[in-house]
């Protein structure tokens, strides 16, 4: 039997607040060190962890480890219900295809329970390895917020790069580009006001914004936000909650397309080519024209995969076809091949 008493039941109205956006179904897991989440967008480009300790709630009774696939989004509605002051308590019995939420105001004057059904989710659970990052920030969350909101209105990524001088936030879009920096600032009066900058060394990353968009959603949750980068691994963007746990959201970084590579690609000239079109054909339709996803998850240990909706954007610069026409064939100078002169 499962059965969780959460005083402050603003906590996980919060958590899923902040990421039914990101994930609509995913495996609940609970043991009798925690209730946990990690679950994965559709795309496969971001992951999102959650932790919320059983010493952090007034009541936690686990028998045995339970894992009970849920919709965030109905669940997101069921603790709508709640108000913000209200006692929260799950529960599920072994083996029911069921859990409950009952929710008490603080008087004790009012009791509301409601049951949803769960679901049945395949899921792989990652094993996320333990990192020294090259850079790490720690920012007011509202700032962090505040940034990726303004940049989302000029651009589609956000350039991140950490160096001595701070931590410089960057886009660029069809109205301009942006710059914002943000420099080391330890302010003793108020903590959750300072900004804290480790770097090992220098470190300039991609991402897209519309992650980081909705990964700021957990600005309720905690006064500070803590960045991790590094060149070889995806972002990670923590959240903690009070004492309890956190809320952790990994972003695989993209890369941008060399442009001298692009460069000699557009102006290269089939005629002045001596190599095949079987040769040339494929050095030309793996340049893309818009940056696609450095990694996925794969450094968490799953098969990597590309940001679906990024790939369907791109197209080759220049694509070599066939003439469907017959030309005559022009002799090389050299003697040992014949070279179609394609237009």
């Amino acid at each position: 039997m499962l059965e969780l008493r959460l005083v402050q039941g603003s906590i996980l109205k919060k958590v899923l607040e902040a990421i039914k956006d990101l994930v609509n179904d995913a495996n609940f897991d609970c043991s009798a060190t925690g209730f946990s989440l990690q679950a994965m967008d559709s795309s496969h480009v971001a992951l999102v962890a959650l932790l919320l300790r059983s010493e952090g709630f007034e009541h936690y009774r686990c028998d045995r480890n339970l894992s009970m696939g849920m919709s965030l989004t109905n669940m997101a509605k069921m603790l709508k219900c709640a108000g913000n002051d209200d006692i929260v308590t799950i529960k599920a019995d072994d083996g029911s295809d069921t859990i409950t939420f009952m929710f008490e105001s603080p008087t004790q004057d009012k009791i509301a329970d409601f049951e949803m059904k769960l679901m049945d989710i395949d899921s792989e659970h990652l094993g996320i390895p333990e990192a020294e990052y090259e850079a790490i920030v720690r920012m007011p969350s509202s700032e962090f917020a505040r940034i990726c909101k303004d940049l989302g209105t000029i651009g589609d990524t956000v350039v991140i790069s950490v160096t001595k001088e701070g931590v410089k936030f960057s886009t660029r879009g069809d109205i301009g580009t942006a710059n914002i920096v943000c420099r080391q600032n330890t302010s003793i009066d108020k903590p959750e006001e300072a900004t804290i900058i480790e770097m090992q060394e220098p470190v300039t990353l991609t991402f897209a914004l519309r992650y980081m968009n909705s990964f700021a959603k957990a600005t309720p949750l905690a006064t500070q936000v803590t960045i991790s980068l590094s060149s070889e691994l995806p972002v990670v963007v923590e959240y903690k909650i009070a004492e309890m746990g956190y809320v952790r959201y990994y972003l695989a970084p993209k890369i941008e397309e060399d442009e001298e590579i692009e460069a000699r690609v557009e102006t290269t000239k089939p005629k002045a080519e001596t190599k095949s079109k079987a040769e040339a054909k494929p050095k030309v339709e793996t340049m893309e024209s818009k940056p696609k996803v450095k990694k996925t998850m794969s450094e968490l240990e799953s098969k990597p995969q590309v940001d679906t909706e990024i790939e369907a954007e791109s197209k080759p610069l220049v694509e070599i076809k066939p003439q469907e026409e017959e030309t005559k064939p022009q002799t090389a100078t050299n003697g040992e091949a014949e070279v179609m002169d394609v237009e």
